[in-house]
């Protein structure tokens, strides 16, 4: 992979209604191989805290907290210098990720795929098939899904955004008995700019991406959080309290010209 440099970055201002427990997924995943310099300020009412860092899937860090009423400022940065190495394909993903899931409901979709696929294609063949069948059954929509619908709600309503797009992969991809998973990313080129969701498929022993909206090439895409969708990559959740997003920025960049991608190439994240 030709050495690309990315920068990203992220802000959010958060009103705490209520004490919560606070969840944050916006720092680059850790990745061997990977040369990342990258800076988190964290404050709570003007002063800064040290969150707790939790280590997940493919090197998703949570960043914990304990937020009492007030405001929370997140200022995060990063320079992604040098790709990573493909990540590892561990014994339990092919169990783990040929499973329904809350919003990629893969045992909804077993007689579906059977009417709309070659069950007997290669399976490389088949990710590209899915990719292709999801970008154009689906319009890419802001305000057209709700926070709770699943793959099914996705592919009654014809539109939805990023994580729809993707879950509907995701759980057409099990339902072909191919291991898929949701990737949130920081992606280079995607208008509108905002946090990212693609779809992971394991072929052949390798993690390869693909996005059906099209947005963004993926040979620049950055790893935020890997799940099984996106209950597990949420940029900010809580637990128990009251929380108000006021607002959120996110940037994206490559340093020269955007990569071009074909849609076709098997690329995994870098």
């Amino acid at each position: 992979m030709t050495t690309i440099k990315r920068d990203v970055s992220s802000m959010m201002d958060i009103r705490i209604d209520a004490p919560t427990e606070l969840e944050l997924q916006v720092t680059v995943a850790y990745a061997p191989g990977s040369h990342v310099t990258e800076s988190l300020v964290v404050s709570v009412n003007g002063s800064t805290v040290q969150p707790e860092e939790i280590i997940g899937a493919c090197g998703t860090r949570i960043h914990r907290l304990q937020a009492p009423v007030g405001n929370v400022a997140v200022d995060y940065s990063a320079s992604i210098l040098a790709p990573s190495d493909p990540v590892t394909v561990e014994i339990t993903d092919r169990s783990l990720y040929l499973r329904p899931s809350r919003y990629a409901e893969a045992d909804k979709f077993f007689g579906y795929v059977t009417a709309e696929f070659d069950l007997s294609a290669a399976p490389e063949r088949l990710l590209g098939e899915v990719a292709r069948f999801v970008s154009r059954r689906l319009n890419y929509l802001p305000g057209a899904s709700d926070p709770i619908d699943g793959a099914a709600d996705t592919l009654l309503a014809g539109a939805g955004v990023c994580r729809d797009f993707a879950h509907l992969a995701v759980a057409l991809l099990r339902a072909l008995n191919i291991p898929a998973r949701l990737v949130a990313v920081y992606a280079p080129g995607c208008v509108p700019m905002d946090f990212h969701a693609v779809a992971e498929a394991l072929i052949d022993d390798r993690w390869l991406v693909i996005d059906p909206t099209g947005l963004a090439p993926r040979q620049a895409l950055v790893r935020i959080a890997t799940g099984r969708d996106a209950a597990d990559t949420a940029f900010l959740d809580n637990h128990g309290g009251a929380v108000n997003l006021n607002s959120y920025q996110v940037m994206a960049t490559v340093d020269g010209a955007l990569p071009t991608d074909d849609g076709i190439e098997p690329v995994p994240i870098r």
